[in-house]
């Protein structure tokens, strides 16, 4: 998951941001309501958190600047305002969510992942593709309930495979979601992650594949389509 954090204070912007990186979520972070909405308008992210003290302007009106020029991206309100019409203006502008700062890492944690889990459709953190399931919060990857170990870049390709499932995604997208543009490799090391995912997923399904390639585009996860009866008897009138 990718993350874009806008929050003025230097100090607790990098301590959320290290946190989040230790759960395995990119964050990317601006310190001025114009910055974050011209990197919200360039960049595909999962979610937004968004301070409402900024000094440029206040997140009300970064938020309306957001959803007037078609960022349709979530965001969550961090602040240190509970006061409940504040909550409530947040809420009807179309923010998804209000946190009230101090918090514990582990809530705005398991929010983040709430809410990507919500809008990609969904409800259950566990997403289920034919044998194969994984587990969002736990982070575990299962085939018929047999665990599946892979290395943190399989699993990360496995995991946003599974929240876009049935939706091919471009080489690109994997290098951001790994990398998230930082030291990034060449586009060809998706290639070997993939290869790598296949045959570890084909070995341990016994050869079905759950892991589609549309050459020339990219790499979609989908549930096999229903096996045809075979040697079926002919209808007769």
């Amino acid at each position: 998951m990718r993350t874009l954090l806008i929050e003025d204070n230097a100090l607790l912007a990098t301590s959320i941001q290290k946190m989040l990186n230790s759960a395995h979520i990119i964050c990317d972070t601006a310190n001025t309501g114009e910055e974050g909405t011209e990197i919200a308008r360039i960049y595909d992210y999962d979610v937004i958190l968004l301070d409402l003290t900024l000094p440029d302007s206040h997140g009300f009106d970064v938020l309306r600047r957001l959803r007037r020029g078609g960022v349709k991206t979530p965001v969550v309100i961090v602040s240190g305002c509970a006061e409940l019409d504040g909550k409530i203006k947040a809420l009807k502008m179309g923010a998804d969510d209000y946190l009230t700062k101090p918090f514990q890492m582990r809530e705005l944690i398991a929010r983040i992942r709430a809410i990507v889990r919500r809008v990609r459709g969904h409800s259950d953190p566990v997403i289920r593709t034919g044998r194969l399931s994984v587990d969002l919060t736990a982070r575990v990857a299962k085939v018929d309930d047999r665990p599946l170990p892979l290395p943190p870049k399989e699993y990360a390709i496995l995991e946003l495979l599974s929240l876009h499932k049935g939706r091919t995604l471009d080489k690109t997208t994997f290098l951001d979601h790994l990398y998230g543009g930082v030291d990034e490799p060449d586009l060809k090391i998706i290639d070997v992650f993939i290869c790598k995912l296949r045959k570890r997923l084909k070995a341990a399904t016994g050869g079905e594949h759950y892991l589609q390639t549309d050459w020339g585009h990219g790499h979609m996860l989908c549930d096999l389509p229903p096996k045809t009866a075979a040697h079926e008897a002919p209808v007769t009138a």
